[in-house]
């Protein structure tokens, strides 16, 4: 098998960029990843269509991610006794179908319900996923091997949802639920034949459940959370941003969206390589230079090209903190990485839900485009906080191991 070989030889970087089952988890991510964060391209076209608000039709980022956070971890729990790849064939089942839904959805209640619907792979699709790409590398090269899954996912936004932006602007918002479709199929067809196969989760869900109790385990949920708020609460509106602070035309949205997926491309990876050995600390330098980026976002927003370079800096920046956020959930959750990993997915959607709800609210309350950078800078400000108590909770831990060992000396 070539989880083993990976084992075996060490797991070289080499041997990851081209280990096939890492290329299926990310071929689905692909299409997951793009069907997710199409919708934002989509905003202004579905408010038209369907004769909503902006906020209200951002109200479907909104629904997705709550879906992901509350109906992930019962899809985990669900599959929990399942063979994995026969777990993630099932949940890209339910991502084909409900993209289909999507597409042929009449009424925005209707889109609504299909969004909800595919959102219900993503959470735990994602989580046990990451516990596949940590388990056929060696535990040194987690965050890499994290990374290179979700890069799929950041690949998304360089090719797919540019691609998608451009075709619902020609053919209607239609054509790209249409388009992701058959990828869907490409990406279950690749897991199917390349994905090793791997045992359910050992133990009781009682005994997962107990997972919650760890606090190492509850601040990477709490730092996820609020991470992710920091993201949505800029990137939900970055649409209707561009065409009313910047005065771009609907072609230079679609190049910032480009822009965009290239920055969190690039962040991703970096991050996976960059963070394997210091997690903590490497989180605490990527939030400080995250609101140093969303204070320069705010300066930038009115012109143009300055806005697409400083989203493509946000971008990265935010997606570098990513991959050493799951690879910490899974080190500190060992005993139940399946759940762990799927609550700390849902995590990052129940801040994408806040981050759009915190948008819409400012918003409507008669702030406008530009005030969002700066409340993203405010959360992401005490993200950084909760940084400071991951390494002090690090530090804690590592002292009492090492009194446990003279102790017994």
């Amino acid at each position: 098998m070539e989880s083993l070989r990976l084992n075996s030889e060490g797991g070289s970087t080499r041997d990851l960029l081209t280990s096939k089952p890492l290329v299926a988890l990310a071929v689905a991510a692909f299409g997951i990843g793009t069907s997710e964060y199409i919708i934002m391209g989509l905003l202004p076209n579905l408010s038209h269509d369907f004769h909503v608000s902006i906020p209200k039709a951002g109200a479907l980022v909104t629904g997705y991610a709550l879906s992901v956070t509350f109906g992930s971890p019962l899809v985990a729990i669900a599959t929990a006794r399942l063979e994995r790849k026969f777990t993630m064939l099932l949940l890209m089942g339910i991502f084909i179908l409900g993209n289909l839904c999507c597409a042929i959805a009449p009424t925005y209640n209707l889109l609504f319900a299909a969004r909800v619907l595919t959102a219900l792979c993503h959470g735990a699709f994602f989580g046990i996923g990451s516990v596949v790409a940590s388990n056929i590398v060696p535990r040194n090269q987690r965050a890499q091997a994290i990374a290179l899954m979700f890069s799929g996912l950041t690949l998304a936004n360089v090719l797919g949802v540019p691609a998608g932006t451009a075709l619902g602007q020609v053919f209607g918002w239609r054509a790209p639920f249409w388009s992701i479709v058959p990828i869907g199929f490409i990406a279950a067809a690749a897991i199917f034949f390349f994905l090793p196969t791997q045992p359910p989760a050992s133990g009781s869900l009682l005994h997962e459940f107990r997972v919650l109790r760890n606090p190492q385990v509850l601040l990477v949920l709490a730092i996820s959370t609020l991470a992710s708020s920091s993201l949505f609460c800029v990137f939900t509106y970055i649409a209707p941003t561009l065409l009313s602070v910047a005065h771009a035309s609907p072609h230079a949205v679609t190049l910032t969206l480009l822009f965009f997926g290239l920055g969190i491309t690039i962040g991703n990876l970096a991050g996976g390589a960059l963070s394997d050995r210091q997690p903590a600390s490497f989180l605490v330098v990527a939030f400080i230079a995250l609101i140093g980026s969303l204070i320069g976002l705010y300066f930038a927003e009115p012109y143009v090209v300055p806005a697409i370079g400083m989203i493509l800096v946000w971008g990265a920046i935010h997606f570098a903190a990513g991959s050493p956020l799951q690879s910490r959930i899974v080190d500190k959750a060992a005993e139940a990485p399946n759940l762990a990993s799927t609550l700390n997915q849902g995590a990052f959607n129940f801040g994408n839900a806040i981050g759009a709800t915190v948008g819409g609210m400012l918003l409507t309350a008669g702030f406008g485009y530009r005030q969002l950078p700066i409340a993203s800078a405010v959360i992401a400000a005490l993200v950084l906080a909760l940084c400071y108590t991951a390494i002090r909770l690090d530090r804690r831990h590592r002292d009492e191991r090492i009194a446990e060992k003279i102790s017994t000396i």
